[in-house]
């Protein structure tokens, strides 16, 4: 056969059927909709990791702020000041929670069907799915269990950049607000990461 007849016979191929085999590839990286739907399932299972993971970006800056104000009522205000003080700032702290919270939860919540989904899908097969939503005793919770600071790290990354505008004025606004009442000057900020 020359490659005259062969270029021939490709002619006779319809288009669609190389567009169909061009595309096999792209499909087969699709998950299945079972599978899809055992991803979701996982990731509603989650939810209350996802809102810690949150929770825990709101307020783990507010308690580092809290220990500064601490030690800082200790040496420098008088006794018969920092109780008084302590609960202005303590005020202070659940406020910025109680705004910065529902915030951040609200962005893990839309990230974490992405960034859970794609590392569910890539490392567990549909199977192995069925046994996690059962928390079944297996060498398969061991390993997801392995890959949650995997999770966590990525959607971490993805609340802090996706929150980090609307967040950071208001974690400042809590410096100034600790460090006025303690009559100190806030610490100057640190450049922005990139």
């Amino acid at each position: 056969m020359t490659c005259l007849s062969t270029l021939r016979r490709l002619a006779l191929i319809p288009a669609a059927t190389l567009v169909l085999l061009a595309a096999l590839p792209a499909q087969a990286a699709e998950p299945s909709p079972a599978k899809k739907e055992l991803i979701a399932k996982v990731v509603s299972l989650q939810q209350g990791g996802i809102d810690g993971i949150a929770r825990g970006l709101v307020e783990q800056p507010a308690m580092a702020l809290m220990q500064q104000a601490g030690m800082i009522l200790q040496t420098r205000v008088a006794p018969e000041k920092r109780e008084a003080l302590a609960k202005e700032i303590q005020a202070d702290v659940r406020k910025y929670v109680e705004e910065a919270t529902p915030i951040v939860r609200e962005r893990a919540q839309k990230a974490a069907p992405g960034v859970m989904g794609a590392l569910l899908d890539e490392r567990f097969t549909e199977d192995e799915l069925k046994q996690l939503v059962a928390w079944l005793e297996s060498p398969v919770v061991r390993r997801y269990q392995q890959m949650t600071p995997d999770i966590q790290k990525g959607l971490s990354e993805k609340l802090v950049a996706d929150t980090r505008a609307a967040v950071e004025p208001k974690l400042q606004a809590l410096d100034r607000s600790i460090s006025a009442r303690l009559g100190v000057q806030p610490p100057a900020s640190a450049p922005a990461k990139k």
